[in-house]
């Protein structure tokens, strides 16, 4: 099979396709015949070894241990283990692999654990689906898991045009929040079209400065300093920090509570962990149509160092999609 391999650390330049020997699927385990993926802040920082001690993980410190990147997948399954009961040959499905199980999306074909997976909404494309799992599972674990979201709350989200963001705004406003959402001038119309009650160009407006106060905010690779976030957090609210430089990292983690003199403020880091469960309430969303996927544009498998470069280089307005294309034979139809 075809695969984008990774054989050392440094920029998208260092991306090859190459043949590879394509998967068997263990007795857990489905083959996926790939139809998309999509890109991810964390096949970026495992491209470039950013932060270093990216290195001091399993990864492996001089070069890649799992060469071929991507988590998102979207596709049918071509085949499956004894031992698998939730799906059979030819159903279409998405998920996300965690690095964990060193399998990359990046690829014509992968093996997975039917617990990381389900059936794809048949609204979608494979296109739309391969952006859903990591980006809106962040956001859903974020707002729900760390910042405990309630109906009725003000919840202002920053960074809320990229891939986490737009995922984020949708669900805060299935959960019934008011959403403030925070992005570039160019993405405002955007942003609306997705329910924020009101936004926030910062290029304009600084809102850690505006005397306006939120009961939780989420910031995606945050940017302003800690004091900033908690200054418009309302005295029992909670700043959860998703991504983000090692110093905003470093300062939210030794503020994990800071007494005010009418309550307790919070902050929590999310590490997005893969869950069965939420991935099948984020098919109900994206089905119902409380959610959506924004695509900001997709390329051809041999293409991958392209999209790569303009992840890196632009304000994505959405997720950038990596798709599949299967040259099939009079004997090998598709499913």
């Amino acid at each position: 099979m075809k695969a984008i391999i990774c054989t050392k650390y440094g920029s998208p330049d260092v991306l090859q396709i190459r043949d590879v020997a394509k998967p068997t699927p263990q007795d857990d385990e489905v083959l996926i015949r790939i139809h998309a993926a999509s890109i991810n802040a964390r096949d970026w920082r495992m491209m470039r070894a950013k932060p270093f001690f990216i290195r001091l993980m399993p990864g492996g410190f001089l070069q890649p241990k799992n060469k071929i990147l991507g988590a998102d997948v979207a596709g049918r399954i071509e085949a499956i283990g004894h031992n698998v009961r939730q799906f059979k040959p030819g159903d279409e499905v998405f998920g996300y692999l965690p690095s964990a199980t060193g399998r990359g999306t990046f690829a014509e074909y992968v093996c997975a654990k039917e617990n990381l997976i389900t059936l794809k909404p048949a609204n979608l494309t494979f296109e739309q689906a391969a952006v859903v799992p990591v980006a809106a599972m962040t956001a859903l674990q974020g707002l729900r898991n760390k910042g405990n979201l309630q109906s009725g709350q003000k919840v202002l989200i920053s960074g809320a045009s990229g891939g986490v963001g737009i995922f984020a705004v949708q669900i805060a406003k299935a959960f019934g929040a008011e959403v403030t959402a925070v992005c570039s001038t160019r993405n405002l119309e955007l942003v609306s079209s997705l329910g924020a009650d009101h936004v926030i160009d910062y290029k304009l407006e600084d809102f850690t400065q505006n005397g306006m106060q939120y009961d939780l905010i989420l910031a995606v690779n945050g940017y302003h300093p800690i004091s900033g976030y908690l200054r418009v957090l309302n005295p029992d609210g909670i700043y959860v920090v998703v991504g983000g430089s090692m110093l905003q990292l470093f300062q939210a983690g030794t503020n994990g509570k800071r007494i005010t003199s009418t309550g307790s403020q919070k902050i929590a880091i999310l590490s997005m962990a893969q869950n069965q469960k939420d991935l099948s309430l984020i098919k109900v969303f994206l089905e119902t149509g409380k959610i959506k996927p924004v695509i900001d544009g997709c390329y051809p498998l041999s293409k991958t160092p392209e999209a790569f470069w303009y992840f890196e280089k632009e304000h994505a307005q959405g997720k950038v999609v990596i798709m599949i294309e299967h040259n099939y034979t009079d004997d090998d139809p598709p499913a």
